[in-house]
């Protein structure tokens, strides 16, 4: 998947999947936040099983983002984060309350320039969006019902996007009554056209966490409906590249053992999730040539093998 004539781009690795593992790699990444940050998170339906440890995120905004907001939007689909008022009630449920929330669409919406795009020339967003300096793409990597797959493409491209006008022309055909009929590989394009909206407007200024624990097939917004996990726990990843990051979660899916990726391979590859990668690419958004940096040992280079190697079968008990 990748030219080695071409630049590569470093993508981080720790195996430590704890709150001061998130902190370890986070200092590489994050010498790009300056003035207001943005913690753009997945913060989950209620009682959701799989999201990131709220702790995970309180000690890593108290300790190198102090005065950092959580941002979110509100859903498409009616359910628990359908209103404001909803969306708030959950994030009291999660336990998201150690610093502020900020629910962008709360006010309205903006509309960003999307360059190079074929299916749009702008994008609408959360409102707020345009009041942060920086943001630190904060993601949980699973599967997901419509995109195949969650990574930190599909975490800006529809979380920032508001959740009536944006996240309709991501999903729906203008005059449609169903609001979910656009085609898998479209969809894949249109979604990355937002992130491409966001990645331009916090250029310089934008990071990219991946957090590969708890990847059931199912997305967070399923809450605790959600599939079962069935892939094993790997690792965090970060990099200032959003193609790489992605590029290298899916990369190290595909390098484990048959009977542990089969399940996620199949929801990715049955909704034409890799259509991501490449239009991510097409778009020029980044680089899918990175180089993997075991940070767990001295920085050293390793192979997508060597990073998955001595992962187990996954065991719920403990994860949290």
């Amino acid at each position: 998947m990748t030219n080695q004539n071409e630049k590569e781009s470093i993508v981080y690795f720790t195996r430590d999947l704890s709150a001061e593992g998130l902190l370890k790699i986070a200092a590489r990444v994050n010498e790009t936040m300056t003035g207001k940050i943005a913690v753009k998170l997945h913060t989950g339906e209620k009682h959701g099983p799989n999201i990131i440890p709220r702790p995970w995120v309180e000690k890593l905004i108290q300790t190198q983002m102090p005065g950092a907001s959580i941002i979110e939007t509100n859903t498409y689909y009616e359910g628990d984060r359908y209103t404001t008022q909803q969306h708030r009630e959950t994030l009291k449920v999660n336990g998201w309350t150690f610093c502020p929330v900020d629910i962008m669409d709360e006010d309205g919406t903006i509309a960003l320039p999307v360059n190079g795009g074929k299916w749009f020339t702008q994008m609408h967003m959360g409102k707020n969006l345009t009041g942060y300096d920086s943001m630190f793409v904060l993601t949980h990597f699973k599967g997901h019902a419509k995109g195949g797959f969650g990574g930190s493409n599909k975490n800006i491209g529809i979380g920032c996007a508001d959740g009536r006008i944006g996240k309709r022309m991501i999903h729906t055909t203008p005059g449609s009554d169903d609001m979910w009929d656009i085609s898998d590989e479209e969809f894949m394009e249109r979604m990355t056209e937002s992130a491409k909206a966001v990645t331009d407007h916090f250029a310089g200024h934008i990071t990219y966490i991946n957090v590969m624990r708890n990847m059931s097939v199912s997305c967070d917004c399923e809450g605790t409906a959600a599939m079962p996990v069935v892939t094993p726990n790997v690792g965090i990843l970060a990099s200032l590249d959003i193609l790489a990051v992605d590029q290298a979660c899916v990369d190290l899916v595909y390098a484990l053992k048959e009977e542990d990726r089969r399940d996620l391979v199949e929801r990715i590859e049955s909704r034409c999730g890799l259509r991501q990668l490449s239009y991510m690419k097409e778009l020029g958004m980044g680089n899918d040539c990175y180089r993997l940096i075991d940070i767990d040992n001295g920085d050293a280079v390793i192979s997508l093998g060597d990073a998955v190697k001595d992962v187990v079968p996954f065991k719920e008990e403990g994860q949290n």
